[in-house]
């Protein structure tokens, strides 16, 4: 692959988040602030529980990831268009354009495979508390984890090489501020059946899969923590997940409203903003939430400010 296409096309204009010039300069500080709070705090998570021995558990392992996928999928997608505004170029190449393509399915397939994942470990932790250390055990953490790597790299490389058998007859818009597939599918003059069928078996596994185990892993706890006898004990139980929970509900509420609408209510507009929302707003909202509704998170925090603040003194 040399650059180019088949047509010969070698770059697409990007439509942006708006076409005004005033209020691009504005999302700009926006967008900017956002992701700025984004890489921050999903560095201080990934710090904290690093350093903080009591935090070396599954459940923080795999928060750790998250706040690692999080990082990378605002990055590929906010960056782009943070310069765009700032150049006022908004071209991105056919190669690069397939480049964010890649990794934008990359780790927002990935969010939603290590959602589940951390839902399957509070399943276990509150279900079956006796076999959790077996269960849950250092080699199944990390075999975990690599498998959900290797089916969210198979699914994104799969669309991306699909793509590039297209053919592109004119320099399109693509009415979005980032390569996303079907905007991009739009603009291809070749057959993309092909493309479209995989779009629908796959984007819909990857994304109702992941979502259906975390359902019937939050249905088994919630019947777990129904039939405890002991006073306070579901509460307790139960506030392990709240994190966890509200998360979830923030990703996948904007995820399906983006891709799952009906066509009658959907339009570019909304996808946009969808869009905008589960790439840069939920990344940044998940370390303040993780923190605040998290005693454990929030002593480590503590812990590793009073410990810089020491090592300067």
């Amino acid at each position: 692959m040399d650059g180019e296409n088949q047509s010969g096309i070698s770059e697409f204009f990007l439509q942006g988040i708006s076409k005004s010039p005033e209020q691009q300069q504005l999302l700009f500080g926006i967008f900017l602030s956002m992701y700025l709070i984004s890489l921050i705090g999903n560095i201080f998570i990934i710090v904290a529980i690093s350093f903080d021995p009591h935090l070396h558990t599954p459940m923080y392992f795999f928060l750790v990831n998250l706040s690692f996928v999080d990082m990378g999928l605002t990055s590929s997608t906010v960056t782009k268009m943070l310069v765009n505004i700032q150049t006022q170029h908004h071209t991105i190449s056919y190669m690069g354009c397939l480049s964010q393509m890649y990794f934008f399915l990359m780790f927002g397939d990935l969010d939603s495979f290590i959602l589940a994942v951390m839902a399957y470990d509070r399943y276990v932790a509150i279900c079956r508390p006796l076999y959790y250390s077996t269960i849950m055990s250092p080699r199944a953490c990390a075999l975990l984890l690599a498998m959900c790597w290797v089916l969210t790299n198979s699914v994104a490389l799969t669309h991306t090489l699909l793509m590039a058998r297209l053919s592109f007859c004119v320099v399109g818009e693509i009415a979005h501020f980032f390569c996303d597939i079907i905007p991009v599918l739009k603009l291809s003059c070749s057959d993309t059946r092909i493309n479209e069928l995989m779009v629908f078996a796959m984007g819909g596994t990857v994304l109702i899969v992941p979502f259906i185990c975390i359902v019937i892993s939050y249905i088994r706890i919630v019947v777990a923590i129904l039939r405890v006898q002991i006073p306070g004990g579901g509460s307790k139980a139960f506030s392990t997940c709240s994190s966890h929970l509200c998360v979830v509900c923030v990703f996948y509420g904007t995820l399906f409203s983006a891709y799952l609408c009906p066509p009658s209510v959907a339009s570019e507009e909304k996808d946009i903003a969808a869009a905008a929302v589960y790439t840069v707003v939920t990344p940044m909202l998940n370390p303040f939430i993780y923190s605040l509704r998290n005693k454990d998170m929030k002593g480590a925090l503590k812990r590793l400010l009073s410990r810089k603040s020491s090592s300067r003194s």
